[in-house]
């Protein structure tokens, strides 16, 4: 290397040496010696350092202008090293200052050769006292990134790891040497690398720092359980600006992360029970309430939910548990999160399925206990799958977590609530195992209320049917149409009847009535009004006549009030009588003129007793139509009662068609859904 290979000062040739700019900019002075001790090459900062300008310097002796005397000896000795022996010499030295002072120096010597053989003698020095200062602030610098907690690392503008301390060794589970020279997805592959070096990028074109961003993934040091971490971000930059690259600090915060997590899981859980206390159990309906049950459950806890109950207890046998055979289910619910292809494995509702011994539904059901499957292998397909080709759907859609839990109420085992995750990556746990029991417990007993009530209610309905006339008889001068409907399934059944009944010389008499009350005792008195009604009708006793037996028998039934509306059709004079107790007026329908309400006397309701009942006589011409009908065919909670009778009599007007077509109309625009009471309608034509 030759002598003006140094720059940015003036050396022998008087040419400009432009390497001596980064000693200046370091702030370190550099000068050359050549062989004879004749000072060759003086920098700036070494003016800076000696007070001696470059003009002062070059050509002088350089222990006679920067040395004492009493230290030029050991000057000498050690410039004689350097050039003979070619060894480097570094430490500190005392130097003369321009203005007389003595000054220790921090010296690093070196010898040079040019390109004809010349030596020469380089020596970099620095102010003692900035040297010290500069190594001290190394050092507390140096042991701050090696013993902080914290993770620090600095990618360079390619974002590649130039330097990363001990802590960031710790927390990505690979040592320092391995990240240099790497990206971050190359060494956090479980790390969403992609937004991570999307905010460095961001970083480094702005030089606005990123701060407490949080990062979630997982480490090779630990590749099996989520982790989180607090990131911030600097732009690093040099003199005049230049951007260096980023610096980074990684603070570990899983602890808080997970308790954080797990306070809103809790948090979600019990939403989720609340929840389940609100939507399920609303109606007396078994697969209503099964259905309500699958709903709350997904996609909260499980991505697919399947409520299968024993088919021995919707038909309310009671057997003793089977300790071997099969068990037969009957699918009830069934609810999968969007985009789950475990759906199409389950048996779908309203199905009968029968699962053998080994199945873990038949486990769970006769052990009253849970069966958990944290992470579902090959062989336990098997036992949960209804079928082989459904272990396989199975296994196609990813199911990995499987969990059943028994419905049991009264301390009887009604079914199961079966789930499985295939979407959540999650396994099931002792966690998720207390919510499910919870929630299959609260619905098991209301699917064991709704079961009883939908017995009776069944028992009711048939006994009401048993009652009640078939299709209307044929009767001279006279077309009859008739309807009847039950309550809705959440509703137990009332007492309403209707009847057309045959009298002497062609007359008919045509009943509607409607016990208060509901189930099988409403039926039943319902029976024996009618057969009264019956009984009294063929004595061919006037309207009036045979409510007032009807209100003495009525009396005599404990409890028991009804209202009826009896109406007599005399062909032969083209009338009918009609006589009220406590019963809505029936509608006329003239062939020629708007259907209007029949004004009747309204009686008093049956049981009450000591009530009057009066004849009305209402004209009843060929084509003419008369309308009976129970309250459960207008009455609502929330519309006024008129406004009712009013849309009635308005349908009537234009429904003129078939009978049997304008009985299903007024059901369809009058009846509500779950409507909560019965309705008896009959339906009149005049045929001369």
């Amino acid at each position: 290397m030759t002598a003006g290979s140094f720059s940015g000062t003036t050396g022998r040739a008087g040419v400009p040496l432009d390497g001596a700019g980064l000693l200046d900019v370091l702030g370190v002075a550099a000068v050359v010696v050549d062989a004879r001790g004749r000072i060759v090459l003086w920098s700036p900062r070494a003016q800076d350092l000696f007070g001696f300008s470059a003009e002062e310097a070059l050509g002088r002796y350089a222990a006679r202008l920067i040395v004492g005397e009493e230290h030029r000896e050991d000057a000498l000795r050690l410039f004689g090293e350097v050039l003979r022996d070619g060894t480097t010499w570094a430490g500190a030295f005392p130097v003369r200052h321009k203005d007389g002072t003595v000054r220790r120096v921090e010296f690093r010597n070196m010898r040079l050769t040019d390109d004809l053989g010349g030596l020469f003698a380089l020596g970099i020095a620095a102010d003692h006292t900035v040297v010290e200062r500069i190594e001290t602030e190394l050092a507390l610098s140096d042991r701050l990134v090696s013993q902080s907690p914290i993770g620090l690392a600095v990618l360079d503008p390619e974002l590649r790891y130039v330097l990363v301390n001990p802590a960031l060794e710790r927390i990505n589970g690979l040592p320092a040497a391995l990240h240099v020279g790497r990206r971050i997805g190359d060494m956090l592959p479980l790390v969403d690398s992609v937004s991570l070096e999307g905010s460095l990028r961001a970083v480094l074109a702005t030089g606005t720092p990123l701060l407490d961003h949080q990062v979630v993934g997982r480490t090779p040091a630990d590749p099996d359980h989520d982790h989180a971490w607090v990131v911030s971000l600097y732009r690093l930059e040099g003199s005049e600006n230049r951007v260096l690259g980023v610096a980074a600090s990684v603070i570990d915060v899983t602890e808080r992360y997970r308790a954080d997590a797990e306070a809103d899981r809790s948090r979600r859980r019990l939403a989720l029970v609340a929840d389940a206390a609100a939507r399920v159990g609303t109606t007396l309906e078994v697969e209503r309430t099964a259905d309500e049950l699958a709903d709350v459950v997904v996609p909260e806890l499980a991505d697919v939910a399947a409520v299968d109950v024993l088919d021995s207890v919707l038909t309310l046998r009671r057997p003793g548990a089977p300790s071997e055979g099969p068990e037969v289910f009957r699918a009830l619910a069934l609810k999968a999160a969007t985009g789950t292809g475990a759906r199409e494995a389950a048996d779908p509702p309203g199905t009968v399925a029968r699962y053998g011994a080994d199945r873990l539904v038949t486990r769970c059901v006769r052990t009253g206990l849970p069966v958990l499957v944290e992470r579902v292998g090959p062989g336990d397909l098997a036992r949960i799958a209804r079928s082989p080709e459904a272990a396989v759907r199975l296994a196609r859609a990813g199911v990995h977590s499987y969990l059943a839990v028994p419905l049991i109420a009264r301390g009887e085992v009604l079914g199961a609530l079966d789930l499985k995750r295939d979407r959540n990556p999650l396994p099931f746990d002792a966690d998720d195992v207390l919510l499910a029991t919870e929630l299959a417990a609260r619905a098991a007993v209301s699917i064991d209320n709704a079961r009883w009530y939908q017995s009776v209610r069944n028992s009711a309905v048939t006994l009401q049917r048993s009652l009640l006339p078939g299709l209307p008889p044929e009767r001279p001068g006279l077309e009859l149409a008739a309807r009847y409907q039950p309550a809705q399934a959440s509703s137990e059944v009332g007492g309403d009847w209707y009847d057309a009944i045959a009298l002497p010389d062609d007359k008919t008499a045509l009943v509607v009535g409607d016990v208060m009350g509901s189930g099988i005792e409403a039926a039943a008195v319902m029976g024996r009004l009618r057969t009264a009604t019956r009984a009294f009708a063929d004595l061919d006793l006037s309207p009036p006549q045979v409510l007032r037996h009807l209100d003495r028998i009525t009396e005599d039934l404990e409890h028991s009030i009804a209202t009826c509306l009896f109406a007599v059709h005399d062909p032969a004079r083209g009338r009918c009588r009609i006589a009220n107790a406590g019963h809505l007026p029936p509608v006329r329908v003239p062939v020629d003129g708007p259907a209007e309400l029949v004004s009747v006397e309204p009686g008093v309701p049956l049981g009450v007793g000591g009530g009057t009942f009066r004849t009305t006589r209402v004209p009843f011409r060929p084509g003419d139509r008369l309308v009976l009908y129970t309250d459960g065919l207008i009455e609502t909670r929330d519309d006024p009662i008129d406004e009712r009778l009013a849309l009635l009599v308005g349908l009537l007007d234009e429904a003129r068609g078939p009978l049997e077509e304008s009985c299903d109309l007024l059901l369809r625009a009058l009846r509500r859904p779950g409507a909560a009471d019965d309705v008896a309608l009959l339906v009149a034509r005049s045929t001369g």
